[in-house]
């Protein structure tokens, strides 16, 4: 496959061994750079861990004391050992292995959590490598690096800085090692611990269909092969839960949970479910969770176009704004976040999230350049300009502000036959699948901000990538050619 150039001049190709070798260093540099503010703010705004956090925090410390993901429970004056199960065991598991070794004080899950953002942006520039020029791959890892809401993500303790960067190392293993056995097992592994982290993880695994070369069945082929070494790697712990619970659970039991608050939600965002709702007895953590799913199901199934018209509420819960690491921060430190400093803050993280949707819808617009031969590309990409500018300023200037829109509308124009559009190759097929599956997941569940964290790195990918040259071709053993 050839790159084509600005002017539709075909460039030669680079070799992978000279495009993962020719840029290394930026790469540690990247790293420090993203490592400094998030260790700062990791240490000097660690606090007792508050809402999903505690639990997250009380499982880690748990494993780290050789008691399983376990709680105690009372029963007729006796403590007895419970197993575990309701949240994903991923990230208490990896914290419970620091834990162990450095105790479980309140500032090791943040560090951890800082040293894992700045992996993170380590891991996307090598994609951004293989999506996008030399120059471009520096700006997508110089807007991950000092992207506010990452960074003060470091003091929170919650599983999306963890679940983005096996999403991420998942991509480089299967672009590095593209259409070779070690694509399928290094890739399959990661998404493997990723489902544990964040059982939703599991539906990235057949997008690696995008990241493996032609003919499309051996790609297919791939891609079910991962897949099944993710699964895999999900076994054991499926086997503990049906051994130790009153039934088989593949990570954990809020899946019918989750189902039952986006059939039953209102505002499409969570909120506490209670027993007058449909379950009001619970014999066992699965139980409970199969009652909720078939909750959830029957209330679809009773108005499924209630359920359907939900979909613009659940998207703008998820990608309208940035506030859940203010509003955490607060919870668990309230008189170091005083109003006018949380509000501000809040803003802050919200209009840079906006602005990097806005950019980002442009990765899948050409750069419009005059050209007698391409009248139609030319046309066409300066419609879709149009198009994105006119969204994007609907979304600022409306009351409710609809950004979620342009997270919409990113995937179904790079997926669109439109003439002078950028090709997205290997890397720019799984960015945006990533994105348009994560935008499905929570119109079926519910939405929260805090979700959209987990493809903010890939948004930051995408940003980078706006007005390419018209036709540009990007791929996993090439240098994009666009600047």
């Amino acid at each position: 496959m050839n790159g084509a150039g600005e002017r539709g001049v075909v460039r030669p190709l680079v070799r992978d061994a000279g495009l993962l070798s020719g840029d290394v260093a930026f790469t540690l540099a990247a790293f420090m750079a993203a490592l400094l503010p998030r260790l700062f703010v990791a240490i000097a705004w660690a606090k007792e861990p508050v809402w999903d956090g505690h639990y997250y925090h009380f499982g880690a410390a748990r494993i780290a004391r050789g008691l399983g993901y376990s709680e105690d429970v009372l029963s007729h004056g006796h403590l007895l050992w419970k197993p575990w199960v309701h949240y994903p065991v991923g990230y208490s598991a990896i914290l419970g292995f620091f834990y162990r070794i450095f105790g479980a004080e309140l500032v090791v899950a943040p560090v951890v959590n800082a040293v894992t953002g700045a992996l993170l942006v380590a891991a996307l520039h090598r994609v951004a490598r293989y999506y996008l020029s030399r120059d471009r791959a520096r700006v997508a890892a110089g807007l991950c690096a000092m992207h506010p809401g990452l960074i003060v993500y470091s003091a929170v303790v919650m599983t999306e800085p963890l679940a983005a960067l096996l999403l991420v190392g998942a991509a480089l293993a299967a672009l590095h090692f593209r259409g070779q056995w070690q694509a399928i097992v290094y890739a399959g592994a990661l998404l493997g611990v990723a489902t544990l982290v964040r059982p939703a993880s599991l539906l990235a695994a057949p997008l690696l269909i995008f990241t493996q070369p032609k003919p499309l069945w051996q790609a297919a082929a791939r891609a079910v092969a991962a897949s099944a070494v993710a699964l895999l790697v999900v076994l054991p712990w499926t086997i503990r839960n049906c051994q130790r619970l009153d039934g088989c659970a593949l990570v954990s039991t809020n899946g019918g949970w989750n189902l039952a608050i986006g059939a039953i939600t209102e505002s499409g965002r969570f909120q506490t479910l209670r027993g007058a709702d449909g379950c009001p007895i619970v014999t066992g953590q699965v139980q409970q969770d199969r009652c909720w799913g078939e909750v959830g199901r029957k209330k679809i199934a009773a108005a499924p176009w209630r359920w359907l018209a939900l979909a613009p509420l659940k998207l703008a819960q998820t990608f309208d704004h940035e506030s859940f690491a203010v509003e955490y921060l607060h919870e668990a430190d309230p008189d170091s976040w005083p109003e006018p400093r949380r509000v501000a803050a809040r803003e802050l993280l919200t209009a840079f999230h906006r602005l990097l949707l806005a950019i980002a819808a442009f990765s899948a617009v050409g750069l419009p350049r005059w050209d007698r031969r391409a009248r139609p590309a030319f046309f066409a990409q300066l419609a879709l300009v149009a198009l994105v500018l006119g969204v994007a300023a609907h979304a600022a200037l409306s009351d409710d502000h609809p950004f979620y829109l342009l997270a919409v509308l990113t995937p179904v124009l790079a997926a669109l036959p439109i003439p002078g559009r950028p090709a997205q190759g290997a890397a720019g097929g799984y960015l945006l699948s990533l994105l348009a599956v994560t935008a499905l997941t929570h119109v079926v569940f519910f939405g929260e901000d805090r979700y959209h964290l987990v493809v903010t790195p890939l948004l930051c990918m995408l940003a980078a990538a706006a007005l390419r040259a018209q036709g540009t071709v990007t791929g996993p053993s090439l240098s994009a050619s666009a600047r």
